[in-house]
């Protein structure tokens, strides 16, 4: 997994290199076949993503299972609750701070809108999806909560089984295709005239985003640090080799055994962390849901598209359940997240490439970010627990 995130990161990179370069100087003709690409593969994603989203939900709620008891409640209602925290914090915050930061660059965006050459590709293929994504969704939530409750079921198997396929999707032929789709939205962005402003635009966005995580942080440990009545800089300063570490590896599961070991030293019982540190890295996403919420906030100020709280109330409700399962799979978070982003927020295929290169390029600080705040809730739990 860590080599597939960081070859990933790597060929991205490239993506977005090679996409400017062919904009600039390849002929329409040719930067035409990569928009019939896009077209395609973006057709591919409307009929994979309610796939996906059943796919990771069903088995991940139904893996909660009825006898798990209260410390498995417990230990979901404050990671569930700290990503929700995130995502309304990065709402408050970035909505003002964005606004005008990017006002500049909105108005250079519309003006270059009015003038700008499209790609369009040569061919399309519709690909109409076996269901809707709110439909997938409340079928997942359905499905999953009813398995929850059945020791011996054969469906349960079959959900198994869907999962693996849906992950084995995911890693073998989405995932691979991504840095070819950013590069073809890339191109297209040349081609127009647009790609300058969004690269200025992708450097602020980042630079935002890595100062709000420390502040996460910072407030996940001093609101512990009150309740378990010890320091919170010491508590966050032992759990910093697995902020490290996560950004090395860029995974949660990777990250599993130094976050155990650096909670274990900040006084957590073996029981209660060996309890909350797996299930945190997988269903505690506070610094994914703060990269998705503050990216999709940017693009839709730079696309003049309006949004209030309420819309990302619910955006953001919506998220925090939709990624239960996706630290797992690479790619998996964002990918979960697409069609919320359309179902949603209305977000458009080159908007989606903008959102899946922007939150590859953090991946290593959302990471760290959910990892480290996996200590804190061990150690809220292992007070309440006491």
């Amino acid at each position: 997994m860590k080599s597939l995130f960081s070859n990933l990161l790597f060929k991205v990179f490239l993506a977005i290199v090679f996409g400017i370069i062919f904009g600039l100087y390849l002929p329409e003709s040719v930067n035409r076949v990569f928009a019939t690409f896009n077209s395609l593969f973006s057709q591919f994603l409307n009929f994979a993503i309610p796939l996906i989203i059943m796919g990771l939900i069903m088995p991940a709620i139904s893996d909660l299972g009825k006898g798990a008891g209260k410390l498995l409640v417990l230990t979901t209602a404050i990671a569930y609750g700290s990503t929700l925290f995130s995502g309304f914090m990065t709402y408050f915050t970035t909505s003002g701070i964005f606004s005008s930061l990017l006002a500049s660059h909105v108005d250079k965006t519309a003006q270059i809108a009015e003038t700008a050459k499209e790609l369009l590709p040569y061919f399309t293929i519709t690909i109409p999806a076996v269901l809707d994504i709110m439909t997938a969704l409340v079928f997942a939530f359905v499905i999953g909560l009813g398995l929850a409750y059945q020791e011996n079921s054969s469906l349960k198997l079959v959900v198994k089984d869907f999962q693996l396929i849906i992950m084995q999707l995911i890693e073998n032929v989405i995932v691979p295709l991504l840095p070819l789709f950013i590069l073809g939205i890339f191109a297209n962005m040349t081609f127009s005239g647009k790609v300058y402003s969004i690269l200025s635009v992708f450097v602020n966005i980042i630079g935002v985003i890595f100062v709000l995580h420390i502040l996460l942080l910072l407030l996940q440990y001093t609101v512990t640090g009150i309740l378990v009545k010890k320091n919170p800089l010491r508590l966050l300063a032992t759990m910093m080799p697995a902020y490290f570490t996560a950004l090395g590896t860029q995974s949660s599961a990777a990250t599993i055994p130094v976050t155990l070991n650096q909670t274990l030293k900040n006084g957590v019982s073996e029981k209660i962390a060996g309890f909350v540190i797996p299930l945190c890295a997988t269903i505690h996403l506070s610094g994914s849901v703060m990269k998705i919420t503050a990216c999709a906030i940017a693009i839709m100020i730079l696309e003049g598209m309006p949004f209030d709280f309420t819309l990302f109330a619910g955006f953001i409700l919506m998220l925090g359940i939709a990624m239960v399962a996706a630290p797992g799979v690479p790619g998996g978070a964002i990918m979960a997240a697409i069609g919320i982003l359309q179902s949603m927020l209305g977000f458009n295929e080159e908007m989606i490439g903008l959102m899946i290169a922007l939150y590859i390029a953090m991946d290593s600080f959302g990471t760290a970010c959910n990892v480290t705040g996996d200590g804190a809730i061990a150690l809220v739990v292992n007070k309440i627990t006491k």
